[in-house]
């Protein structure tokens, strides 16, 4: 099957579909480069969107990254990233394998296919000449053939014509020969013609068309095949990358199986314990006894006369911490505002951060100190005088630095020491002033003593919040039966009463004891004969009454 011998007449059609061939092919490239142009966006918005749910630096977001849901959905925004990137690779091998390598075929396409039309019209133009040539030789001899014919028939009537001189016979006859001369040369060149004009008609169809309609033929095929080619290229690139989206997608699948919703569960408690035990029973006080009534070293608030037990448990139900009025700033350098577990967390934190500087501060004082040592020993490098400025300022910040971990260890250690659980009996007795309680109290005094620099701001709710649930402090006291005196108190600092439920006192200041300490770090005292409120037991020296504790008692 030949184009030059099936469609040897089929010229224009020919040019037709070849034209319509290139067209397809740029199509095609169009339809590649949009595609490309989608996988570039939809990798963009892929990275936009992982980027936006990317947890923000120094921000809250981080710390939840430690549930491992957090960090599965993390490892998810990464691995999109990757699957974007994938995306973007689709792009890059389409265009350079594709769209590229297909607009340079074109223009090579157009070029080839422009030569052979260009032979092709150039070898119709040559037949059509040589038909026109032939033509003409045809119409010659066709006139001298006529005309010859005219002239004998002019001789034989000039010759049967009697009254004709000879003369003008023999002149017609000379004219005859003439014109049957010219005949017989036109009939030898139309002849002439003919013979060549077939020559050529035989080798135009029967070679020159067909040697070009073959390469125009040949061309149409290599522009189907390459077509062909970058069909399945444009599937393998999509293939190359369907094993690391796989890959992406077997990490989104491996995050997922890795959430452990008990290890979740266990940071919740980390994140929120307080450290408290909860409140033991409230033991039972009869009033019916015809006896002059104590105040309970058992209940956590005084009983009020025509109250019934449901308002307290009301009003103090939701409400943890009693003597804490919430910071709006930083909070104190102690975190003594938040509970003991936290606040443990938070100092052992402090610390952590502190020894890492501390690591840094060091390595660089080696460092400087290996600079000096060089510089002694080759003084052209450098002045060893100038790295002396340096670690001073580093002897200087790690003396800094020593002072605030020994601050926050401490603090650490008051915490930790007060952090283990008693039990009911030891946190609510009804009885006596129990003497383990004494120590408790005595060695918290004995941490706080050793820097009392009045701003202790700890919340008692740490620990009172482990006997029991906190009363209600805000302004109870002006409208509840005023508690009898117990004994009296010295203040051993000055105390700034800024928290809801305390009260202020100053160095060397005389006050009235109406609540004894329950091993909870707090005295209830009463400065004036309306104003009452708790201040840290080791800022004060209790002297109970005989009545109510048997003797004076140092706290």
């Amino acid at each position: 099957m030949s184009w030059g011998t099936e469609l040897w007449d089929q010229f224009d059609n020919l040019e037709k579909h070849t034209q319509w061939g290139i067209d397809v092919l740029e199509k095609y490239i169009k339809f590649v480069k949009e595609r490309t142009e989608i996988e570039i966006n939809y990798a963009k918005q892929l990275r936009n969107l992982s980027k936006k749910y990317q947890p923000k630096k120094n921000s809250k977001e981080e710390d939840e990254y430690k549930y491992s849901s957090c960090r599965a959905f993390l490892a998810t925004l990464n691995e999109m990233n990757d699957y974007a990137g994938q995306h973007e690779v689709i792009s890059e091998n389409m265009t350079s394998q594709i769209t590229t390598e297909l607009a340079r075929y074109v223009q090579e396409l157009k070029q080839e296919r422009k030569t052979h039309f260009h032979d092709g019209r150039k070898a119709q133009q040559h037949i059509e000449t040589c038909w026109k040539q032939l033509e003409s030789s045809k119409r010659r001899f066709e006139r001298d053939c006529k005309e010859a014919d005219r002239a004998q028939q002019y001789f034989e009537k000039m010759d049967a014509d009697i009254n004709v001189t000879k003369a003008d016979v023999e002149k017609a006859r000379q004219q005859a020969q003439l014109r049957h001369q010219m005949a017989e040369d036109s009939k030898a060149e139309y002849s002439s013609t003919l013979q060549k004009f077939n020559q050529e008609q035989h080798e135009h169809y029967h070679s020159h068309i067909p040697n070009i309609f073959q390469k125009i033929q040949d061309m149409e095929e290599r522009r189907i095949v390459r077509i062909g080619e970058s069909m399945k290229t444009f599937a393998e690139v999509d293939r190359q990358v369907i094993p690391i989206i796989g890959k992406c997608l077997d990490e989104i699948t491996t995050a997922a199986e890795s959430i452990d919703q008990k290890n979740d569960s266990q940071l919740v408690v980390e994140a929120f314990k307080s450290g408290f035990e909860p409140p033991g029973e409230v033991d039972f006080e009869d009033f019916t006894q015809p006896i002059k009534r104590t105040v309970s070293e058992s209940s956590l608030s005084n009983s009020r006369e025509g109250k019934s037990e449901s308002r307290f448990s009301t009003k103090s139900k939701g409400k943890l911490w009693p003597f804490i009025k919430k910071n709006k700033g930083g909070g104190p350098e102690d975190f003594s505002n938040l509970p003991p577990e936290q606040r443990r967390k938070k100092l052992q934190q402090k610390v952590d951060e502190l020894n890492k500087d501390i690591q840094k501060e060091l390595d660089q004082r080696d460092a400087l100190t290996k600079m000096k040592d060089v510089y002694i020993k080759n003084p052209q490098m450098g002045d060893a005088a100038s790295v002396d400025l340096k670690l001073g300022e580093l002897a200087q910040n790690l003396e800094r630095l020593r002072l605030e971990v020994q601050k926050f260890e401490g603090w650490l250690a008051e915490v930790e020491g007060r952090l283990p659980a008693r039990t009911d009996t030891t946190r609510r007795q009804s009885g006596m002033y129990e003497p383990q309680n004494t120590l408790t109290v005595n060695n918290c005094a004995q941490d706080r003593e050793s820097s009392p620099d009045g701003s202790y701001t700890e919340e008692p709710s740490q620990e009172s919040e482990m006997k029991a649930p906190a009363p209600e402090f805000d302004d109870e006291f002006d409208d509840e039966e005023q508690l009898p005196t117990i004994g009296t108190c010295k203040a051993l600092y000055t105390f700034e009463g800024q928290n809801e439920g305390t009260i202020s006192v100053t160095e060397g200041e005389t006050l009235y004891v109406i609540e004894v300490d329950k091993g909870d770090g707090w005295t209830r005292i009463r400065k004036n004969e309306d104003e009452e409120g708790y201040v840290p037991t080791s800022y004060v020296e209790v002297f109970l009454e005989k009545n109510a504790k048997g003797a004076k008692t140092y706290i």
